[in-house]
């Protein structure tokens, strides 16, 4: 049986188009905020306009040079001795026009160059700005469906990029194209107003076309965000399930999904570029009726004696000049359309003050460990709940175990307890007082967590263990590393310290986020699961590592281990969101509920009476 690949029909953002009014609207909003991140550079915007100002005035030397030298060349046919004054005549439009190009040079790449900075730190500001904000933002804003890392990333790039792209449209492509035209309009007005008005007419056409270009196009570039975002999350995913899709042969599978969503975007981009070629021949078009309108009224001027032939070259030049810019309108529109298409996405996540934690509170500096939860209820952002009415105590420099079937909250309420989440309702109380009102970096940093799989960052070993105190000297590192058992196989590296940590194998990891968490030093130790991918011999000598950690603080762990779970002072049993039972190992085990059936089913798959004989044989 052939398996076949199943469509994945990526759906188009879920909002309606914009209307005129609303995208104005959202366009002078958006230029509003990007005005906020330019305020800093505003001595080069300012430098950029005077050069543009001067630009446009050099972009009509070529008009009056041509206009001068048909003239000019008119009269001299006439002379007995044409070649001195001719000579003469093209010794003067050599001088002005090699000039005019020295100074355009000069004044293009001091335009260009500044439009450049300010785009280039524009984008560096942008970048680091929406970091900065994300990262103040509760876990809930990481978990949730609309930011998977795929789509964030997507949203965050390209949205960056289109803000970007707008300032070096404006300030580098079109904004010396607009100065010149207004600059050539004026002088097409002023030479006559009937040419004037020509080149007048054809701007408002040339708005409509682009307008009208702008609207037709506007739902596919929001299916093409669509589209990216879902390439993106699709290629992030197939990173991460690679060892999946290699063990079941689903390679040609992954690729079809994948080519899917290449197919759709081939097709929208090749539905732009149409468009965007019918509309562009159109503009053309009406150019060249301006043109002729153009040549025929300067002529009839000519013959009426009121102009010279020149003035037939002259008014044309003008005219294009007029016309280049408005010309290029679409580019502006697609600049303006990509803005208000992923920059709206970009502020969205950069202003959503209510993802914002709140970390400022009550000083956590005298904590004694004393954690009381009371009927506290927890659902998750998908709208999955985890916890119901749960309360139980964990008390000071004690070893307190979560027990209980995977998937019944365990992990969860250390994520409540570390203020990665908040309660939906009830009370988590630390020392007496809410734990919502204290201050959350105070908190965590007197807090130290050990998950299962604790992540390596890029960088050496050093850099790694150093992370639990960015002051810590090597030496500092070093005994870190010693009580964490992982010493003396690091100096076996060829470059110690300074290996790269993410060469180690899984268990020397392990060790080194727990020199990194005795580096830390922190008076409260959540361990959620931290031997449980780890062989017996990496798990027996992380545990030591554990027992020393242990010891004089405030411990909360959660594990399927009954080596640590039997060295606990108190058991909190946890069945579906819910706590069922509280005591100590002894009398839980004497009662014969929930943990005795656990405990029980953890023996037996020890097969504890078959190690029993063996050790006694």
């Amino acid at each position: 049986m052939t398996i076949r690949p199943q469509s994945r029909r990526v759906p188009l953002d879920n909002k309606p188009p914009i209307k005129k009014r609303e995208r104005r609207a959202l366009l002078w909003d958006i230029l509003k905020k990007l005005a906020v991140f330019a305020r800093p550079y505003r001595l080069l915007i300012a430098a950029t306009l005077i050069l543009t100002v001067l630009g446009s005035f050099t972009a009509q030397v070529n008009a009056f040079v041509l206009r001068y030298a048909v003239d000019t060349l008119t009269e001299i046919a006439t002379l007995a001795e044409p070649w001195q004054a001719g000579l003469r005549m093209l010794g003067i439009i050599s001088a002005v026009l090699l000039t005019k190009e020295i100074l355009s040079i000069f004044i293009s790449f001091g335009q260009r160059f500044f439009g450049e900075k300010i785009r280039i730190n524009l984008s560096r500001d942008l970048s680091q700005k929406i970091i900065e904000r994300i990262l103040t933002y509760r876990m809930a804003f990481y978990t949730s469906s609309e930011n998977d890392s795929g789509k964030l990333q997507t949203r965050i790039d390209w949205g960056v990029s289109s803000l970007t792209s707008l300032v070096q449209n404006f300030f580098i492509d079109m904004l010396p194209l607009f100065a010149s035209a207004i600059v050539s309009l004026i002088i097409m007005f002023l030479t006559n107003v009937w040419i004037g008005l020509v080149g007048l007419v054809i701007i408002p056409i040339y708005f409509f076309i682009s307008q009208k270009q702008a609207k037709r196009l506007q739902g596919f570039r929001r299916q093409m965000r669509s589209f990216r975002e879902a390439k993106s999350g699709l290629v992030i995913s197939l990173i991460n399930s690679i060892s999946v899709v290699k063990s079941f042969v689903r390679e040609p599978i992954e690729a079809q999904k994948h080519l899917k969503i290449q197919k759709d975007m081939t097709d929208n981009q090749l539905r732009i570029r149409s468009i965007g070629f019918i509309y562009d021949a159109i503009k053309t078009f009406i150019e060249q009726i301006g043109v002729v309108v153009i040549i025929l009224l300067t002529s009839y001027f000519v013959l009426q004696g009121q102009m010279t032939i020149g003035m037939v070259l002259f008014h044309v030049l003008l005219f294009q000049n007029v016309a280049a810019p408005i010309r290029q309108l679409h580019r502006i529109y697609d600049q303006i359309n990509n803005a208000l298409t992923y920059a709206e996405g970009f502020f969205e996540i950069l202003e959503d003050d209510k993802q914002v934690e709140n970390v400022t509170g009550m000083s956590t500096k005298d904590l004694k460990g004393h954690i009381k939860l009371k009927n506290v209820d927890f659902t998750y952002p998908n709208g999955t709940q985890a916890l119901k009415d749960v309360s139980f105590d964990i008390r000071p420099n004690r070893i307190t175990a979560l027990v209980g079937l995977s998937g019944a909250g365990k992990s969860t309420i250390i994520s409540l307890l570390v203020k990665f989440y908040e309660p939906d309702s009830g009370k988590i109380l630390l020392d007496g007082h809410d734990l919502k009102d204290c201050d959350t970096h105070e908190l965590r940093q007197r807090i130290g967590l050990v998950l299962q799989s604790n992540h390596i960052f890029s960088g050496t070993i050093s850099e790694n263990i150093r992370y639990g105190n960015m002051n810590a000297t090597m030496d500092d590192i070093i005994v870190a590393a010693k009580k964490a058992s992982i010493h003396e196989q690091v100096i076996k590296l060829a470059d110690g310290y300074e290996s790269t940590a993410k060469s180690l194998s899984g268990g020397q990891q392990q060790r080194i986020a727990l020199a990194r968490m005795f580096l830390k030093d922190p008076p409260i130790v959540f361990l959620d699961e931290p031997t449980a991918s780890l062989d017996a011999i990496a798990s027996q000598q992380v545990k030591k590592s554990l027992d020393l950690i242990k010891k004089d603080r405030t411990v909360i762990m959660v594990s399927h281990n009954i080596a640590q779970i039997i060295d606990a002072d108190d058991l909190v049993v946890i069945e579906n969101g819910q706590v069922v039972e509280t005591g100590t190992h002894e009398a839980l085990y004497d009662k014969g509920g929930k943990y005795y059936e656990i405990f029980s089913a953890m023996s037996d798959s020890l097969n504890l009476d078959k190690i029993s004989q063996t050790l006694q044989g």
